[in-house]
Protein backbone atom coordinates (compact mmCIF):
# COMPACT_ATOMS: atom_id res chain seq x y z
CA UNK A 1 0.00 0.00 0.00
CA UNK A 2 1.64 3.28 -1.44
CA UNK A 3 0.94 6.62 -2.16
CA UNK A 4 -2.47 7.04 -1.06
CA UNK A 5 -2.28 10.79 0.18
CA UNK A 6 -4.23 12.30 2.70
CA UNK A 7 -6.93 14.31 3.16
CA UNK A 8 -6.90 16.54 6.41
CA UNK A 9 -9.43 16.86 9.40
CA UNK A 10 -8.51 19.46 11.63
CA UNK A 11 -9.79 20.24 15.54
CA UNK A 12 -11.87 17.07 15.85
CA UNK A 13 -13.13 16.60 19.47
CA UNK A 14 -12.44 13.91 21.73
CA UNK A 15 -14.79 14.16 24.67
CA UNK A 16 -12.93 13.32 27.76
CA UNK A 17 -14.87 14.56 30.46
CA UNK A 18 -18.05 16.53 31.31
CA UNK A 19 -17.97 19.44 29.36
CA UNK A 20 -13.87 18.79 28.33
CA UNK A 21 -12.83 17.83 24.78
CA UNK A 22 -9.68 17.70 23.49
CA UNK A 23 -8.48 18.94 19.40
CA UNK A 24 -7.08 16.32 17.24
CA UNK A 25 -5.71 17.06 14.21
CA UNK A 26 -6.73 14.10 11.95
CA UNK A 27 -4.54 12.64 8.62
CA UNK A 28 -6.48 9.99 6.68
CA UNK A 29 -5.68 8.56 3.42
CA UNK A 30 -7.34 9.80 0.66
CA UNK A 31 -8.68 6.40 -0.59
CA UNK A 32 -11.60 5.46 1.08
CA UNK A 33 -11.11 2.57 3.72
CA UNK A 34 -10.72 1.28 7.30
CA UNK A 35 -6.59 1.75 8.52
CA UNK A 36 -4.92 1.67 11.85
CA UNK A 37 -4.39 4.73 13.53
CA UNK A 38 -0.98 6.14 14.85
CA UNK A 39 -1.91 8.82 17.90
CA UNK A 40 0.26 10.97 19.38
CA UNK A 41 -0.54 12.60 22.46
CA UNK A 42 1.14 16.18 22.99
CA UNK A 43 1.89 19.05 25.74
CA UNK A 44 2.30 21.76 23.20
CA UNK A 45 0.27 23.69 21.01
CA UNK A 46 -0.07 21.61 17.38
CA UNK A 47 -0.03 24.53 15.03
CA UNK A 48 3.15 25.03 14.39
CA UNK A 49 4.37 21.54 14.34
CA UNK A 50 2.03 20.20 12.08
CA UNK A 51 3.00 23.30 9.42
CA UNK A 52 6.35 22.04 10.19
CA UNK A 53 8.25 25.12 11.12
CA UNK A 54 11.13 24.07 13.17
CA UNK A 55 10.91 24.72 17.07
CA UNK A 56 11.42 23.07 20.45
CA UNK A 57 8.57 20.37 20.19
CA UNK A 58 8.44 19.15 16.51
CA UNK A 59 8.82 15.61 17.34
CA UNK A 60 5.51 13.85 15.45
CA UNK A 61 7.54 13.85 11.91
CA UNK A 62 5.61 13.62 8.72
CA UNK A 63 1.82 12.83 9.11
CA UNK A 64 1.61 12.27 5.04
CA UNK A 65 4.40 9.16 5.60
CA UNK A 66 1.89 7.50 7.48
CA UNK A 67 -1.42 8.04 5.54
CA UNK A 68 0.92 7.13 2.00
CA UNK A 69 1.37 3.61 3.96
CA UNK A 70 -2.28 3.06 4.79
CA UNK A 71 -2.81 4.73 8.25
CA UNK A 72 -4.60 7.42 9.73
CA UNK A 73 -2.50 9.85 11.53
CA UNK A 74 -4.08 11.35 14.95
CA UNK A 75 -2.35 14.81 17.09
CA UNK A 76 -3.96 15.28 20.08
CA UNK A 77 -3.26 18.36 22.07
CA UNK A 78 -3.36 17.82 25.88
CA UNK A 79 -5.64 20.01 28.20
CA UNK A 80 -5.72 23.95 28.04
CA UNK A 81 -3.01 23.66 25.23
CA UNK A 82 -3.91 24.75 21.89
CA UNK A 83 -7.85 24.46 20.90
CA UNK A 84 -8.23 22.29 23.59
CA UNK A 85 -10.82 22.77 26.60
CA UNK A 86 -9.20 22.99 30.33
CA UNK A 87 -6.68 23.89 32.46
CA UNK A 88 -3.06 22.31 31.33
CA UNK A 89 -2.00 21.31 35.04
CA UNK A 90 1.03 19.52 36.14
CA UNK A 91 2.83 17.76 32.90
CA UNK A 92 2.61 14.05 32.41
CA UNK A 93 0.12 13.50 34.98
CA UNK A 94 -2.22 11.08 35.97
CA UNK A 95 -5.37 12.95 34.00
CA UNK A 96 -3.25 13.36 30.66
CA UNK A 97 -3.04 9.29 30.78
CA UNK A 98 -6.54 9.07 31.47
CA UNK A 99 -7.03 11.85 28.37
CA UNK A 100 -5.06 9.73 26.37
CA UNK A 101 -6.67 6.21 26.69
CA UNK A 102 -9.98 8.04 25.76
CA UNK A 103 -8.41 9.17 22.84
CA UNK A 104 -7.22 5.91 22.23
CA UNK A 105 -10.94 3.78 22.62
CA UNK A 106 -12.13 7.36 20.32
CA UNK A 107 -9.86 6.65 17.69
CA UNK A 108 -10.73 2.77 17.63
CA UNK A 109 -14.09 3.74 16.79
CA UNK A 110 -14.12 6.02 14.25
CA UNK A 111 -14.86 5.36 10.48
CA UNK A 112 -11.76 5.95 8.86
CA UNK A 113 -9.80 3.30 11.43
CA UNK A 114 -10.10 -0.50 11.46
CA UNK A 115 -10.08 -0.53 15.34
CA UNK A 116 -6.15 -1.35 15.78
CA UNK A 117 -4.03 1.77 17.19
CA UNK A 118 -0.46 2.35 17.62
CA UNK A 119 1.63 5.09 19.37
CA UNK A 120 4.47 7.40 17.32
CA UNK A 121 6.49 10.26 18.68
CA UNK A 122 9.90 11.30 19.74
CA UNK A 123 10.58 12.49 23.67
CA UNK A 124 7.63 13.93 25.50
CA UNK A 125 5.61 12.18 22.87
CA UNK A 126 7.91 9.12 23.51
CA UNK A 127 7.45 9.11 27.33
CA UNK A 128 3.64 9.47 27.50
CA UNK A 129 3.73 6.31 25.01
CA UNK A 130 4.96 4.23 28.34
CA UNK A 131 2.63 5.77 30.32
CA UNK A 132 -0.25 4.89 28.83
CA UNK A 133 0.86 1.35 27.30
CA UNK A 134 1.29 0.22 30.98
CA UNK A 135 -2.65 -0.02 31.39
CA UNK A 136 -2.36 -1.60 28.31
CA UNK A 137 -5.84 -0.33 26.53
CA UNK A 138 -7.76 -3.36 24.51
CA UNK A 139 -7.32 -1.13 21.14
CA UNK A 140 -3.23 -0.49 21.50
CA UNK A 141 -1.49 -2.93 19.62
CA UNK A 142 1.63 -1.22 19.70
CA UNK A 143 4.12 1.84 20.39
CA UNK A 144 7.05 3.01 18.66
CA UNK A 145 9.52 5.12 20.93
CA UNK A 146 12.06 7.97 20.42
CA UNK A 147 14.41 8.99 22.96
CA UNK A 148 12.85 8.84 26.32
CA UNK A 149 12.89 9.08 29.95
CA UNK A 150 11.56 6.37 32.30
CA UNK A 151 11.87 8.57 35.78
CA UNK A 152 11.03 12.17 35.36
CA UNK A 153 12.89 13.15 38.89
CA UNK A 154 16.31 11.12 37.96
CA UNK A 155 16.19 11.83 34.15
CA UNK A 156 14.84 14.60 34.05
CA UNK A 157 14.54 17.87 36.61
CA UNK A 158 17.39 16.66 38.42
CA UNK A 159 19.56 15.05 37.05
CA UNK A 160 22.78 13.34 38.82
CA UNK A 161 21.60 15.83 41.41
CA UNK A 162 21.43 19.01 39.69
CA UNK A 163 18.92 20.73 38.07
CA UNK A 164 18.33 20.44 34.90
CA UNK A 165 18.02 24.28 34.15
CA UNK A 166 19.42 24.94 30.72
CA UNK A 167 17.31 22.39 29.20
CA UNK A 168 13.95 23.72 31.60
CA UNK A 169 14.22 27.32 30.11
CA UNK A 170 14.71 25.98 26.69
CA UNK A 171 11.54 23.75 26.86
CA UNK A 172 9.35 25.87 28.71
CA UNK A 173 10.22 29.47 26.85
CA UNK A 174 9.99 27.56 23.55
CA UNK A 175 6.37 26.02 24.05
CA UNK A 176 4.72 27.38 26.94
CA UNK A 177 4.70 31.62 26.46
CA UNK A 178 1.16 32.77 25.77
CA UNK A 179 1.87 33.49 22.13
CA UNK A 180 2.67 29.52 21.93
CA UNK A 181 -0.84 29.10 23.94
CA UNK A 182 -2.93 31.32 21.68
CA UNK A 183 -1.33 30.40 18.36
CA UNK A 184 -3.56 29.63 15.59
CA UNK A 185 -3.65 28.59 12.00
CA UNK A 186 -5.68 27.66 9.19
CA UNK A 187 -5.57 24.31 8.27
CA UNK A 188 -4.82 25.64 4.42
CA UNK A 189 -2.29 27.71 6.12
CA UNK A 190 -0.62 25.15 8.01
CA UNK A 191 -0.53 22.88 4.86
CA UNK A 192 1.22 25.67 2.65
CA UNK A 193 3.86 26.42 4.84
CA UNK A 194 4.64 22.62 5.40
CA UNK A 195 4.36 21.48 1.61
CA UNK A 196 7.14 24.62 1.36
CA UNK A 197 9.43 23.84 4.52
CA UNK A 198 9.36 20.01 3.22
CA UNK A 199 9.53 20.07 -0.09
CA UNK A 200 11.66 22.41 -1.87
CA UNK A 201 12.89 24.11 1.25
CA UNK A 202 13.99 21.54 2.67
CA UNK A 203 17.42 21.15 2.23
CA UNK A 204 18.25 24.33 2.64
CA UNK A 205 16.72 24.28 6.04
CA UNK A 206 18.75 21.09 6.81
CA UNK A 207 22.01 23.25 6.11
CA UNK A 208 20.63 26.39 7.96
CA UNK A 209 19.38 24.75 11.19
CA UNK A 210 22.87 23.34 13.05
CA UNK A 211 24.29 27.00 12.63
CA UNK A 212 21.01 28.45 14.21
CA UNK A 213 20.38 26.00 16.78
CA UNK A 214 22.67 28.22 19.27
CA UNK A 215 20.56 30.99 18.66
CA UNK A 216 17.31 29.76 18.65
CA UNK A 217 18.38 27.81 22.00
CA UNK A 218 19.10 31.71 23.32
CA UNK A 219 15.69 32.76 21.96
CA UNK A 220 13.77 30.13 23.72
CA UNK A 221 15.53 30.59 27.05
CA UNK A 222 14.66 34.52 27.52
CA UNK A 223 11.18 33.80 26.69
CA UNK A 224 8.68 33.83 29.26
CA UNK A 225 6.55 31.03 29.67
CA UNK A 226 2.68 31.47 31.57
CA UNK A 227 2.66 32.21 35.38
CA UNK A 228 1.19 28.49 36.14
CA UNK A 229 3.97 26.83 33.84
CA UNK A 230 6.44 29.83 35.90
CA UNK A 231 5.31 28.01 39.27
CA UNK A 232 5.83 24.29 38.06
CA UNK A 233 9.62 25.79 37.07
CA UNK A 234 10.37 26.94 40.40
CA UNK A 235 9.33 24.26 42.24
CA UNK A 236 11.46 22.24 39.70
CA UNK A 237 14.78 23.96 40.47
CA UNK A 238 14.39 25.20 43.92
CA UNK A 239 12.27 23.27 46.19
CA UNK A 240 11.87 19.86 44.70
CA UNK A 241 15.02 18.29 45.57
CA UNK A 242 13.57 14.82 46.60
CA UNK A 243 10.61 12.54 45.45
CA UNK A 244 8.85 14.40 48.34
CA UNK A 245 9.32 17.74 47.49
CA UNK A 246 9.17 17.43 43.55
CA UNK A 247 5.98 18.09 42.12
CA UNK A 248 6.88 16.18 38.82
CA UNK A 249 5.29 12.61 38.62
CA UNK A 250 7.68 10.01 38.97
CA UNK A 251 7.20 8.47 36.07
CA UNK A 252 7.10 4.68 35.02
CA UNK A 253 10.55 3.40 36.09
CA UNK A 254 8.91 1.32 38.99
CA UNK A 255 6.20 -0.38 36.78
CA UNK A 256 7.38 -0.96 33.31
CA UNK A 257 6.72 -4.61 33.78
CA UNK A 258 3.20 -3.70 33.26
CA UNK A 259 3.80 -3.26 29.51
CA UNK A 260 2.93 -6.62 27.59
CA UNK A 261 2.61 -4.37 24.10
CA UNK A 262 5.25 -4.56 21.20
CA UNK A 263 7.43 -1.70 20.89
CA UNK A 264 10.39 -0.88 19.15
CA UNK A 265 12.48 1.98 20.86
CA UNK A 266 14.93 4.29 19.97
CA UNK A 267 17.91 5.55 22.26
CA UNK A 268 19.94 8.65 20.78
CA UNK A 269 23.76 8.15 21.82
CA UNK A 270 23.99 11.70 20.92
CA UNK A 271 21.90 12.25 24.35
CA UNK A 272 23.07 13.47 27.70
CA UNK A 273 21.64 14.48 30.71
CA UNK A 274 18.27 14.03 28.96
CA UNK A 275 16.99 10.52 27.67
CA UNK A 276 20.11 9.40 28.48
CA UNK A 277 18.98 6.05 29.90
CA UNK A 278 15.00 5.62 29.43
CA UNK A 279 15.39 3.00 26.05
CA UNK A 280 17.21 0.72 28.30
CA UNK A 281 15.50 0.28 31.14
CA UNK A 282 11.99 0.21 29.00
CA UNK A 283 13.74 -2.85 26.93
CA UNK A 284 14.98 -4.81 29.90
CA UNK A 285 11.95 -4.64 32.35
CA UNK A 286 8.76 -4.20 29.54
CA UNK A 287 7.18 -8.10 30.03
CA UNK A 288 6.61 -7.79 25.94
CA UNK A 289 7.87 -11.28 24.66
CA UNK A 290 11.18 -11.13 23.90
CA UNK A 291 10.59 -11.67 19.88
CA UNK A 292 7.75 -8.48 20.20
CA UNK A 293 10.50 -5.75 21.23
CA UNK A 294 13.10 -4.63 19.73
CA UNK A 295 15.50 -1.75 21.09
CA UNK A 296 18.14 0.58 18.25
CA UNK A 297 20.78 2.39 19.62
CA UNK A 298 20.91 5.20 16.70
CA UNK A 299 24.02 7.01 15.96
CA UNK A 300 24.22 10.96 17.33
CA UNK A 301 21.75 13.50 15.31
CA UNK A 302 20.36 16.43 16.23
CA UNK A 303 17.23 17.75 13.81
CA UNK A 304 13.76 19.87 13.75
CA UNK A 305 11.28 18.53 12.80
CA UNK A 306 12.38 15.10 13.89
CA UNK A 307 11.59 12.74 10.82
CA UNK A 308 14.12 9.78 11.89
CA UNK A 309 12.82 6.92 12.30
CA UNK A 310 9.27 6.95 10.61
CA UNK A 311 10.69 4.61 7.81
CA UNK A 312 11.52 1.95 10.72
CA UNK A 313 8.01 2.82 12.52
CA UNK A 314 6.24 2.08 9.22
CA UNK A 315 7.94 -0.82 8.67
CA UNK A 316 7.23 -2.67 12.52
CA UNK A 317 3.95 -1.39 11.99
CA UNK A 318 3.40 -3.12 8.63
CA UNK A 319 4.74 -6.34 10.10
CA UNK A 320 2.44 -6.12 13.04
CA UNK A 321 -0.47 -4.83 11.70
CA UNK A 322 -0.27 -5.86 7.51
CA UNK A 323 1.01 -8.94 8.20
CA UNK A 324 4.06 -7.42 5.61
CA UNK A 325 6.89 -10.20 4.84
CA UNK A 326 9.72 -7.41 5.41
CA UNK A 327 12.10 -9.26 7.37
CA UNK A 328 11.36 -6.81 10.47
CA UNK A 329 10.16 -10.56 12.74
CA UNK A 330 13.71 -11.49 11.78
CA UNK A 331 15.45 -8.22 12.73
CA UNK A 332 17.82 -9.32 15.48
CA UNK A 333 16.31 -7.68 19.52
CA UNK A 334 19.26 -5.12 19.51
CA UNK A 335 20.76 -3.20 17.01
CA UNK A 336 23.79 -0.90 18.01
CA UNK A 337 25.79 1.89 15.72
CA UNK A 338 29.58 1.38 16.47
CA UNK A 339 31.71 4.67 16.15
CA UNK A 340 34.66 4.45 14.08
CA UNK A 341 33.06 1.19 12.35
CA UNK A 342 30.55 3.22 10.84
CA UNK A 343 28.20 0.24 11.28
CA UNK A 344 25.00 -1.62 13.15
CA UNK A 345 26.18 -4.32 15.03
CA UNK A 346 23.46 -6.83 16.10
CA UNK A 347 22.83 -8.95 19.31
CA UNK A 348 19.73 -10.55 21.21
CA UNK A 349 20.47 -8.27 24.74
CA UNK A 350 22.65 -5.38 25.70
CA UNK A 351 24.87 -5.31 27.06
CA UNK A 352 25.45 -7.95 24.00
CA UNK A 353 25.75 -11.49 26.26
CA UNK A 354 29.34 -11.64 24.64
CA UNK A 355 30.50 -8.71 26.82
CA UNK A 356 33.56 -9.29 28.87
CA UNK A 357 34.37 -6.44 31.40
CA UNK A 358 37.36 -4.76 31.51
CA UNK A 359 38.33 -2.41 34.35
CA UNK A 360 40.94 0.00 33.37
CA UNK A 361 42.88 2.39 36.40
CA UNK A 362 44.07 5.86 36.65
CA UNK A 363 47.34 6.58 36.91
CA UNK A 364 49.02 9.66 37.21
CA UNK A 365 51.78 10.84 34.97
CA UNK A 366 52.93 13.62 37.24
CA UNK A 367 52.09 17.47 37.26
CA UNK A 368 48.11 17.97 37.04
CA UNK A 369 48.19 19.09 33.35
CA UNK A 370 49.86 16.02 32.39
CA UNK A 371 48.13 13.31 30.05
CA UNK A 372 48.02 10.78 32.71
CA UNK A 373 47.60 6.78 32.00
CA UNK A 374 44.32 3.89 32.15
CA UNK A 375 45.98 1.19 33.06
CA UNK A 376 44.39 -2.60 32.98
CA UNK A 377 46.32 -3.76 35.59
CA UNK A 378 47.25 -2.04 39.10
CA UNK A 379 47.72 1.50 39.01
CA UNK A 380 50.54 2.93 41.24
CA UNK A 381 49.26 5.10 43.89
CA UNK A 382 49.05 8.88 43.89
CA UNK A 383 46.61 11.90 43.31
CA UNK A 384 45.62 14.38 40.66
CA UNK A 385 43.87 17.54 40.90
CA UNK A 386 41.75 20.41 38.99
CA UNK A 387 40.06 23.68 39.48
CA UNK A 388 36.46 24.01 39.69
CA UNK A 389 35.12 27.23 38.70
CA UNK A 390 31.32 27.31 38.62
CA UNK A 391 29.81 28.44 34.92
CA UNK A 392 29.01 32.12 34.01
CA UNK A 393 31.81 33.73 36.93
CA UNK A 394 34.43 36.06 35.91
CA UNK A 395 37.51 34.81 36.24
CA UNK A 396 41.25 36.42 35.87
CA UNK A 397 41.85 35.82 32.23
CA UNK A 398 45.16 32.69 31.74
CA UNK A 399 43.40 31.53 35.39
CA UNK A 400 44.06 28.25 32.99
CA UNK A 401 47.47 28.03 33.20
CA UNK A 402 47.64 28.42 36.56
CA UNK A 403 44.61 26.21 37.65
CA UNK A 404 43.98 23.31 34.98
CA UNK A 405 40.33 22.74 34.88
CA UNK A 406 40.32 19.42 33.35
CA UNK A 407 42.33 16.42 33.81
CA UNK A 408 43.12 13.48 30.95
CA UNK A 409 43.86 9.90 31.12
CA UNK A 410 44.79 7.61 27.89
CA UNK A 411 45.30 4.25 27.22
CA UNK A 412 47.29 3.40 23.96
CA UNK A 413 45.34 0.59 21.96
CA UNK A 414 47.87 -1.93 21.03
CA UNK A 415 44.95 -4.53 19.55
CA UNK A 416 41.66 -3.82 17.98
CA UNK A 417 38.86 -4.13 20.08
CA UNK A 418 35.04 -3.32 19.90
CA UNK A 419 33.76 -1.79 23.28
CA UNK A 420 29.71 -2.24 23.47
CA UNK A 421 28.15 -1.85 26.73
CA UNK A 422 27.90 -0.78 29.93
CA UNK A 423 30.20 2.45 30.66
CA UNK A 424 30.81 3.08 34.43
CA UNK A 425 33.29 5.13 36.79
CA UNK A 426 34.24 4.54 40.17
CA UNK A 427 36.37 7.71 41.48
CA UNK A 428 37.93 8.00 44.70
CA UNK A 429 37.18 11.55 45.14
CA UNK A 430 37.98 14.22 47.88
CA UNK A 431 37.42 18.35 47.55
CA UNK A 432 38.14 21.39 49.64
CA UNK A 433 34.50 22.34 49.69
CA UNK A 434 31.31 21.05 50.63
CA UNK A 435 30.37 19.94 47.26
CA UNK A 436 31.13 20.16 43.71
CA UNK A 437 30.03 18.28 40.61
CA UNK A 438 32.12 15.62 38.39
CA UNK A 439 31.41 15.07 34.36
CA UNK A 440 33.40 12.35 33.20
CA UNK A 441 33.74 12.09 28.85
CA UNK A 442 35.11 8.87 27.08
CA UNK A 443 36.62 9.42 24.27
CA UNK A 444 38.45 7.91 20.65
CA UNK A 445 41.33 9.87 19.83
CA UNK A 446 42.73 8.45 16.48
CA UNK A 447 46.00 7.99 14.67
CA UNK A 448 45.53 11.58 12.78
CA UNK A 449 45.06 13.15 16.56
CA UNK A 450 41.13 13.97 15.82
CA UNK A 451 38.96 13.27 18.65
CA UNK A 452 35.65 11.43 18.47
CA UNK A 453 33.03 11.75 20.96
CA UNK A 454 31.81 8.72 22.51
CA UNK A 455 29.94 9.03 25.68
CA UNK A 456 29.55 11.43 29.60
CA UNK A 457 28.17 11.11 32.62
CA UNK A 458 28.06 13.13 35.79
CA UNK A 459 27.22 13.12 39.24
CA UNK A 460 27.27 15.56 41.82
CA UNK A 461 29.00 13.97 45.13
CA UNK A 462 26.92 15.51 47.61
CA UNK A 463 23.98 13.14 46.05
CA UNK A 464 26.17 10.33 45.62
CA UNK A 465 23.85 7.40 47.20
CA UNK A 466 23.17 4.68 44.83
CA UNK A 467 19.39 3.80 44.70
CA UNK A 468 20.27 0.13 44.60
CA UNK A 469 16.30 -1.01 43.24
CA UNK A 470 16.62 1.51 40.55
CA UNK A 471 18.03 1.85 37.42
CA UNK A 472 19.13 -1.28 34.29
CA UNK A 473 22.37 -3.31 33.10
CA UNK A 474 23.74 0.14 31.67
CA UNK A 475 22.54 2.71 34.29
CA UNK A 476 23.55 2.63 37.99
CA UNK A 477 20.48 4.89 39.21
CA UNK A 478 21.15 7.53 41.95
CA UNK A 479 19.27 8.82 44.67
CA UNK A 480 20.05 12.78 44.48
CA UNK A 481 17.59 13.25 46.93
CA UNK A 482 19.76 11.71 49.95
CA UNK A 483 22.54 14.44 50.16
CA UNK A 484 25.24 14.04 52.15
CA UNK A 485 27.98 17.04 52.16
CA UNK A 486 30.85 16.45 52.05
CA UNK A 487 34.11 16.69 54.81
CA UNK A 488 36.62 19.10 53.15
CA UNK A 489 39.51 16.82 52.40
CA UNK A 490 38.44 13.70 53.14
CA UNK A 491 37.77 11.24 49.99
CA UNK A 492 34.92 9.38 48.82
CA UNK A 493 33.51 6.96 46.42
CA UNK A 494 31.82 7.98 43.36
CA UNK A 495 29.95 5.41 41.16
CA UNK A 496 28.27 6.59 38.11
CA UNK A 497 27.22 5.74 34.63
CA UNK A 498 28.64 7.27 31.53
CA UNK A 499 26.62 7.04 27.66
CA UNK A 500 26.52 3.50 26.60
CA UNK A 501 28.82 4.30 23.34
CA UNK A 502 29.92 1.74 21.42
CA UNK A 503 33.13 1.94 19.25
CA UNK A 504 35.88 0.25 17.71
CA UNK A 505 39.08 0.86 18.48
CA UNK A 506 41.83 0.26 15.95
CA UNK A 507 45.59 -0.22 16.53
CA UNK A 508 47.04 2.83 17.16
CA UNK A 509 43.94 4.77 18.72
CA UNK A 510 43.83 6.16 22.19
CA UNK A 511 41.08 5.81 24.58
CA UNK A 512 40.91 8.76 26.44
CA UNK A 513 38.56 9.93 29.46
CA UNK A 514 38.42 13.53 30.45
CA UNK A 515 37.25 14.93 33.50
CA UNK A 516 36.10 18.42 34.73
CA UNK A 517 33.67 20.08 36.86
CA UNK A 518 31.26 21.39 33.91
CA UNK A 519 29.13 20.33 30.84
CA UNK A 520 30.31 23.18 28.73
CA UNK A 521 34.04 22.26 29.14
CA UNK A 522 33.75 18.54 27.54
CA UNK A 523 30.45 18.65 26.02
CA UNK A 524 29.63 18.86 21.90
CA UNK A 525 27.02 20.87 20.49
CA UNK A 526 23.99 20.53 19.12
CA UNK A 527 25.26 21.38 15.53
CA UNK A 528 27.52 18.65 15.54
CA UNK A 529 24.55 15.80 16.61
CA UNK A 530 25.20 16.19 20.69
CA UNK A 531 21.81 17.59 22.29
CA UNK A 532 24.19 18.27 25.81
CA UNK A 533 22.62 21.00 28.13
CA UNK A 534 24.68 23.02 30.37
CA UNK A 535 24.15 22.49 34.17
CA UNK A 536 24.21 25.07 36.92
CA UNK A 537 27.56 23.23 38.52
CA UNK A 538 29.73 22.76 40.74
CA UNK A 539 28.45 25.06 43.39
CA UNK A 540 31.32 26.70 44.89
CA UNK A 541 34.49 27.13 43.52
CA UNK A 542 36.36 24.26 44.70
CA UNK A 543 39.58 22.50 44.19
CA UNK A 544 39.13 18.53 43.33
CA UNK A 545 40.88 15.34 43.53
CA UNK A 546 41.27 12.19 42.20
CA UNK A 547 43.11 9.37 44.42
CA UNK A 548 44.73 6.49 42.61
CA UNK A 549 46.00 3.17 43.18
CA UNK A 550 43.30 1.07 43.30
CA UNK A 551 40.34 3.39 44.25
CA UNK A 552 39.60 4.97 40.78
CA UNK A 553 39.08 3.54 37.57
CA UNK A 554 36.53 3.01 34.58
CA UNK A 555 35.08 -0.38 33.28
CA UNK A 556 34.39 -0.79 29.84
CA UNK A 557 32.58 -4.36 28.34
CA UNK A 558 34.93 -5.26 25.34
CA UNK A 559 33.09 -7.55 22.47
Amino acid sequence: MDHLGNLVFPDQRIGVDEGISLSADVYTPKAPGRYPAVLSFTAYNTERLTAGIPSGSNEIGSPSVFTDRGYGRVIISRRGMGRSDGDTGMFLSDRDVDDYEKAIAWAAIQPWCNGDVVLFGTSYFGMTQLQVALRNPPALKAFFANEICTDYFRHLVQFGGVPALHFLNIWMGSNFTQEQFDSRMGSDQRALISQLLNGPLRPMVERMLPRRVDGMFEKFMSATPIEDVRKIYANWLFDGKSRDTTTIPLGPAGTLEQIKVPFVTVENLGYFNLHQFGSYELFEKACTPADNKWLILAQPTYDLPVFSWQGEALAFFDHLLYGTENGYSQQAAVRYWVEGAERFEEAATFPPARAKTIRLELESAGADTAVHRLVPGGAAEGSNSWAAVPIGLPVLGGLEDVANPTLAFELLVTEEMLLAGAVTAHLRFSCNEIDSYVVARLSRVDTAGERHHLSLGALRPAGRTVDLGAGSAVEIAVNSGDRRPLVPGRPVDLRFSLTPAPTLLLVGDRLRLDVASRTDLLRKGVGEGFAHFDLPVPPYLSRNTLHFGGGSWIEVDRN
